[in-house]
């Protein structure tokens, strides 16, 4: 048990991936509901308006043009990360086919996305830390507020809440952005509805 804030008398339990797996057999949890384990608490995700369905659609399109065969583009589908998260980015790019990840999750995309518009904070702070200490080499917010795209590029895998991408640099539209382990480069407009 965890207590949160000073002298709050509120305990938490922080869950693990086991535990959240454990929770969808037993029927507690549903796989299509909108819940992500994120450092240990269940995250419920934000609902989604036309513009943040239009640009996971985007950016799927645009990641599948760059990074060509080899490749697949996966839709707010699980990645493994460390015991006590297991989020379902917007999109994520993972080499290789669904039957080389018979035993678990994928744990190591090439680039995940995530759209934010209500969701910018945790996007930017949570998010980008778990993406960093799990090893991603390449963190992308396409921010619809700002109608920019944040590339967030080489994790320092650091403990607890010491994690970060050592550079985030922003794209605007009319520029286009190279992804790391692509062979296309990917325009900023492509990504923005």
């Amino acid at each position: 048990m965890h207590r949160e804030g000073p002298g709050a008398g509120v305990e938490t339990r922080r869950w693990t991936r086991r535990d959240y797996g454990r929770m969808i057999d037993a029927g507690i949890l549903h796989e299509d509901e909108p819940i992500e384990l994120i450092e240990g608490r269940l995250i419920v995700a934000e609902p989604q308006n036309t513009p943040h369905a239009q640009a996971i659609e985007l950016a799927a399109d645009a990641l599948r043009a760059a990074f060509g065969l080899g490749w697949r583009i996966r839709i707010q589908l699980p990645i493994a990360l460390e015991p006590d998260s297991e989020p379902e980015p917007d999109v994520s790019v993972v080499a290789g086919s669904p039957r080389d990840d018979r035993g678990d999750h994928p744990s190591h995309p090439a680039l995940v996305v995530e759209v934010a518009d209500t969701s910018i904070r945790l996007d930017r702070i949570v998010k980008a830390r778990v993406y960093a200490r799990g090893g991603i080499a390449e963190y992308w917010i396409v921010n619809l507020i700002a109608r920019v795209l944040e590339v967030h590029r080489g994790p320092r895998r650091r403990a607890g809440r010491h994690a970060r991408y050592a550079t985030v640099t922003i794209a605007r539209p009319g520029e286009s952005v190279q992804p790391l382990a692509a062979s296309r480069p990917v325009a900023v407009d492509d990504l923005l509805p």
